[in-house]
């Protein structure tokens, strides 16, 4: 079996392909010019390079491939919506012509963001009414699903969803960005942080994403995957700031918080500059976005492998190694 993982250069990507070479899987990945690929080269990983944004630079690269692992994004808080929709979307149609005719599966990788951010979306099913925010990154993922969907029935390839929650883990975007955040600013609570994490450990995500893979019960699905650790995001905050000698500082409401981002991000979008505040991390820190697992569970068999302690002291760790 040989796989194509997209955005295999990143966290969730980077660990996806791991974990598929290391259960026997042909792999090869997809990168830019310019990006890292030695250490993934040294374990047998196959180098594409080209750009999703330009159809002419990434022909071939389903040559030979089974299935399909789409991860690639703009995975940025922020930006205008026509960045977002130009990898989001149109990225994502490139990827999928490439793949007609070719492949046997097709794995999206979605967000729990899709739902529509800004409110709380607690026990929410994968059928549950999707509202765009004007949100560039939530919006944009309900039209790539949308995307995903109507092509691969037009097209007849089978295809599986993923809507990923608060993705954790040694060296990913809620560590390594909540603690350069610390180091170098405040770092406040929403809502006094008594919002839950909603958080998914990298390993039980890679193992959700496997089961969903290679399960015939997935074909033309959406699957949540979430932990429900019993961490807020107050916990949180505190034991990562407590390893760099760091702590939250106050409190502000989800309703200013947002407000905040909305002007901030009108102001430095513009610039290309990245605003302190945005809606989305207000919304993700703000809101309770622990939905409902269910049919993963029924349908796959999921379930976390990794505890929330033993998460916890995996990314500690890294942490004391790192920082």
């Amino acid at each position: 079996m040989k796989a194509l993982v997209t955005g295999a250069g990143g966290f969730i990507g980077s660990h996806l392909a791991k974990e598929l070479i290391r259960k026997g899987y042909s792999v090869r990945g997809l990168f830019l010019l310019k990006e890292e690929t030695q250490l993934l080269e040294n374990i047998g990983l196959e180098i594409f390079r080209g750009d999703l944004t330009k159809p002419s630079t990434i022909k071939g690269i389903t040559e030979d491939i089974d299935i399909v692992f789409h991860l690639a994004a703009r995975t940025l808080d922020w930006g205008t919506m026509q960045q977002f929709k130009t990898i989001m979307v149109d990225g994502t149609e490139n990827i999928l012509k490439e793949s007609r005719n070719n492949i046997s599966k097709f794995i999206y990788f979605s967000s729990v963001a899709a739902l529509g951010l800004g409110r709380d979306i607690k026990g929410f099913k994968e059928d549950a009414k999707r509202v765009k925010t004007n949100i560039p990154y939530c919006d944009t993922k309900i039209l790539a699903e949308d995307l995903v969907n109507n092509y691969c029935t037009k097209n007849n390839i089978p295809y599986t969803i993923i809507r990923p929650s608060n993705v954790i883990g040694p060296g990913s975007i809620w560590v390594r960005d909540v603690l350069d955040k610390f180091l170098n600013s405040r770092v406040p609570l929403i809502n006094h942080g008594k919002a839950p994490g909603a958080f998914i450990y990298i390993d039980n995500l890679i193992h959700g994403t496997l089961l969903a893979a290679e399960s015939k019960n997935s074909n033309g699905n959406t699957y949540h995957f979430c932990d429900h650790y019993s961490i807020t995001w107050k916990e949180y905050l505190q034991t990562l700031g407590g390893w760099v000698g760091k702590k939250p500082f106050g409190s502000v409401s989800f309703k200013f918080a947002w407000s905040l981002g909305w002007l901030l991000e009108k102001l430095y979008t513009p610039f290309n500059r990245r605003p302190p505040v945005t809606r989305l991390a207000s919304s993700i820190t703000g809101k309770n976005l622990d939905v409902d697992t269910t049919l993963a569970e029924k349908d796959l068999g999921w379930s976390s492998l990794v505890s929330e302690n033993e998460a916890m002291d995996r990314i500690k760790i890294w942490v004391k190694q790192k920082y």
